[in-house]
């Protein structure tokens, strides 16, 4: 039993947030049905999304419905507030926050809380790059991945309508910048599913488009450790995609790619996939911050220095304790998951005034996906290649996803998948749904009902 009324509020409902409130429903069970606890979470989207499994939603394997779980579903017992949150004052215990009724003109509000539970995750980390604003689509929500199957398929359309030869270049020419997890999965199921796209066109062949990856250090995938890394770029190369390892892109202005090596590449698609940076919301805040603007935290996942506050996650710079040279815990799903739990029972602790336990998980290994049948794993110190690889990827997300809905949704899909052909269906103009309408009444669209990025 707590000791006195606690108001938990969880900001970000992320893996990390998600999980963490799943896991303080559970222990507090008792205290929320008598009012004794209150479990606040403040997230932008009233879903989770199941980051690892964007490539496959954008290729088309999976529908973009089962990438994500909708918090209300799962979080029965929590109250789940849609909006941001821009300020933390710990100090006072509360937190600013802007909902969607605030955008309607209604401001900011105060929460007040008890306990803190930091988990925003991570933004995109771009480069003042001239034309990368205004022309680079990003791969990091469930929005961006059906956007850019949208945007591929389109210019395929393009290519295949258009006499100009510039404008077929340069619509069949995909620029993929970043080669970790994100990027390398991303290019390698798109990959796949234009090419199998390219069956469908008259006058479209897979070795008509030119699909290049850019990638400033000299090796990807460094997860899989150096040798699938180079196994990696063999089997991309030996699709004919363009691996630029050592090289970084300069420019995107007017639609052409322009690389430190000097090679310049007209296109109309350039997938930012550079690595990410900790939540601007972190600055905003009176909690300790790391030299890289991580939170500050312990193996307990309390930030460091300050009670009532905690974090993990890609916020949060927490100490692996399983290694001896004192690095921090990678920003991965597989120590997200298991630093919520951890985190979750500590609070719990925490208010019954009990003693905390230390956060300690050892690497399991990693697995990427390079297209249908295809893949890279190193999984205990085992390397596997190929369709074991592949096979080892979809068991293991399979097995990560949340709740057993989605499982079996993802699960009869796949199976769906195996036995018949793939949707070739672009439905870009959902990005603007009422564009067509404002057309016909007499109005001008608000937008490019084409998505033409």
């Amino acid at each position: 039993m707590v000791k006195e009324r606690a108001r938990i509020l969880v900001v970000g409902g992320g893996y990390v947030g998600m999980y963490t409130a799943l896991r303080l429903q559970r222990k507090l069970k008792a205290e929320l049905r008598r009012g004794d606890a209150e479990i606040t979470v403040v997230t932008p989207d009233p879903y989770m999304t199941y980051q690892p499994f964007l490539p496959e939603a954008a290729a088309g394997s999976i529908s973009p419905r089962h990438v994500v779980v909708p918090l209300r579903r799962v979080l029965p017992r929590c109250r789940i507030v849609v909006g941001e949150v821009t300020r933390i004052d710990h100090a006072l215990r509360t937190a600013t926050l802007t909902t969607l009724a605030g955008q309607e003109g209604t401001g900011s509000e105060d929460l007040a809380y008890d306990e803190l539970v930091l988990a925003p995750g991570s933004v995109a980390r771009t480069l003042p790059i001239p034309g990368l604003a205004e022309h680079g689509i990003g791969f990091k929500t469930v929005e961006e991945a059906i956007g850019l199957r949208n945007h591929v398929i389109e210019q395929m359309d393009i290519a295949s309508s258009t006499r100009d030869p510039a404008l077929r270049d340069a619509a069949l020419t995909f620029v993929f910048v970043g080669g970790g997890y994100a990027g390398v999965e991303a290019l390698g199921e798109l990959e796949d599913m234009a090419r199998y796209a390219a069956r469908h066109y008259h006058n479209v062949q897979p070795e008509d488009m030119k699909w290049i990856l850019v990638e400033a250090s000299d090796r990807i995938l460094p997860e899989v450790g150096p040798g699938l890394g180079r196994y990696t770029v063999a089997e991309l190369r030996r699709r004919n995609i363009h691996v630029l390892l050592g090289t970084r892109l300069e420019s995107c202005a007017d639609r052409v790619a322009v690389l430190s090596d000097g090679q310049r590449f007209p296109t109309r698609t350039v997938v930012w996939t550079a690595g990410v940076k900790p939540h601007p919301l972190l600055a905003a805040t009176d909690l300790p911050l790391t030299g890289h603007g991580k939170l500050r935290c312990t193996d307990r996942l309390t930030v460091e220095g300050v009670e009532h506050a905690w974090a993990a996650g890609d916020a949060a710079a927490v100490p692996d304790t399983t290694a001896d040279d004192g690095r921090d815990c990678a920003p991965n799903a597989q120590h997200a998951l298991r630093q919520a739990r951890t985190l979750g029972d500590n609070l719990v602790r925490a208010l019954r005034g009990e003693p905390l336990e230390p956060y300690a998980h050892k690497y399991a290994g990693s697995v990427a996906s390079l297209g249908l049948h295809k893949g890279v794993a190193q999984v205990y110190g085992r390397k596997l290649k190929g369709y074991p690889a592949w096979l080892m990827h979809r068991t293991y997300h399979l097995s990560r996803v949340p709740t057993v809905n989605r499982k079996a949704r993802v699960l009869a899909e796949w199976t769906l998948a195996g036995l018949f052909k793939r949707e070739i269906v672009s439905l870009g103009s959902l990005e603007h749904p009422r564009a067509e309408f404002e057309l016909a009444a007499g109005g001008k669209p608000s937008g490019d009902p084409k998505g033409s990025s």
